[in-house]
C-alpha cells in the first residue's frame, strides 16, 4: 500500500506548493464524522473502517484510504476549490506529517457525534477529543512556523464542521437510551447546546471562519429505506422532520454565534435541500439510481459489511447518489463542494 500512496503524497505536495500563492484560506480544517472522516479510524480499535476494498477504488491510484466513499471526500474537493491541496489528510496518518497539516488536516472520527453517548457506541473519537487534538496540532504548528505564521494560519483556515447524523440514526433513532430521556424535539435542543459550546470553543482558540453543514435528509439514506416496513424503500419521514427541525435550530444557531463572537464568521451549510434533489430528480443531475448504494445489495452494508467479499456491488458508481447504505458517492460529494464552493468564497474570501 505504501508504495501506491507515496507518489501520490508527493504529488500532492508539489502540487499544493505551486497552488499556495492563490490560496486566500490558509487551510481547510475538518471536524466531525464519517462525511470528513479522511482516515483516523484507522488507527483506533473500532469497527467503523472502511481501509479495505471496495473503498477507495475511484480514488486516485486507487487505495483504500479510510474514506467511507468509492473517491474523495467534500472536503476534499473544497479544499482544492480554494486552491490548496486536492486531499485534506488524516490527523492520526502516520504518513503525514506537520508540513502536510499546515494547508488542511481533517480530525473527524467516523460513527461519532455532538453526544459523547454516540462515540460511546463503536468507541470512535467523540468530538471534545477532537478538540484536543486540535490542540495539540497548534502546538506542532507553532513550533513548526512558529507563531506570528501558525496564528495566521489557524485564523486564515476554514473550518469545516459536519457532524450530527449518527446522534440520530445511531443513537436516537437506533437504541432506546436516549428516547427514554428525550422527545426527539429535547434531543434537538441538546445536542445545539453541545454545538454552541464546541464552536465558543474552538473560536477561543483561535477560529474566525466557519462553515457548519446541516444534516442530510436521514430518511432517504439507503439503510433507513430498508427499515420502513409500512412503505418499503420509500424515505422514513419522521427522520427527514428530525433532521429539518434540527437543521432550523442549527441555523438560528449560527446567526446567534455570528452575532455575539466579535470577527466570527460563521456559514449554514444547507445541503439538505441539495441532496433531496439529488434524490428526487436524479436524472437532472445523470444519476440512476437513489433508493440504494452501490456497495453489495446497498440495503444495508456500509463499514465492514461493505468488504472485498460483498456481492453485487455495482460496477460503476457514478451513477449513484450513494456508494453504500449510508454515505455519498464521490460524484455526489463533488456536485455538493461545487455548490458550497461559491457560497464559502463568497463569505470568507
Amino acid at each position: 500500500m505504501a508504495s501506491i500512496i507515496t507518489p501520490w503524497i508527493f504529488f500532492i505536495q508539489i502540487l499544493a506548493i505551486a497552488s499556495s500563492s492563490e490560496a486566500k484560506v490558509s487551510a481547510v480544517i475538518a471536524f466531525g464524522d464519517s462525511f470528513v472522516d479522511t482516515g483516523n479510524n484507522n488507527y483506533i480499535p473500532t469497527l467503523a473502517k472502511s481501509n479495505f476494498d471496495p473503498y477507495g477504488r475511484d480514488f486516485p491510484g486507487g487505495t483504500p484510504t479510510g474514506r467511507f466513499c468509492n473517491g474523495r471526500l467534500h472536503p476534499d474537493f473544497i479544499s482544492e476549490g480554494f486552491g490548496l491541496k486536492p486531499i485534506i489528510p488524516a490527523y492520526l496518518d502516520p504518513k503525514f506529517s506537520i508540513s502536510d497539516f499546515a494547508t488542511g488536516v481533517s480530525f473527524g472520527s467516523a460513527s461519532t457525534g455532538y453526544d459523547n453517548a454516540t462515540s460511546d457506541l463503536l468507541k470512535v473519537i467523540p468530538l471534545w477529543k477532537e478538540v484536543e487534538y486540535y490542540k495539540e496540532y497548534q502546538e506542532k504548528l507553532r513550533a513548526h512556523l512558529g507563531d506570528k505564521k501558525a496564528n495566521e494560519v489557524i485564523s486564515g483556515a476554514l473550518y469545516l464542521i459536519n457532524i450530527g447524523t449518527n446522534d440520530f440514526i445511531l443513537n436516537y433513532f437506533g437504541v432506546p437510551r436516549r428516547r427514554s430521556h428525550f422527545t426527539v424535539q429535547q434531543y434537538q435542543d441538546f445536542l445545539i447546546g453541545i454545538a454552541e459550546n464546541f464552536v465558543k470553543q474552538i473560536y477561543s482558540l483561535g477560529a474566525r471562519k466557519l462553515s457548519l453543514i446541516s444534516l442530510l435528509p436521514l430518511g432517504c439514506f439507503p439503510v433507513e429505506r430498508t427499515m420502513n416496513i409500512k412503505k418499503p424503500l420509500d424515505c422514513l419521514e419522521d427522520r427527514n422532520k428530525a433532521a429539518l427541525e434540527f437543521n432550523g435550530k442549527l441555523k438560528a444557531a449560527v446567526a446567534k454565534l455570528s452575532k455575539n463572537l466579535p470577527g466570527l464568521k460563521v456559514f449554514f451549510a444547507d445541503a439538505y435541500e441539495l441532496l433531496f434533489q439529488l434524490i428526487t430528480r436524479p436524472s437532472n443531475y445523470g444519476f440512476e439510481v437513489v433508493e440504494k448504494g452501490c456497495c453489495g445489495t446497498g440495503l444495508l452494508e456500509t463499514a465492514v459489511l461493505c468488504n472485498p467479499h460483498t456481492p453485487f456491488t455495482c460496477p460503476d458508481a457514478e451513477k449513484y447518489v450513494f456508494w453504500d447504505s449510508i454515505h455519498p458517492s464521490q460524484r455526489t460529494n463533488k456536485i455538493v463542494a461545487d455548490e458550497l464552493l461559491p457560497l464559502l468564497k463568497q463569505q470568507f474570501l
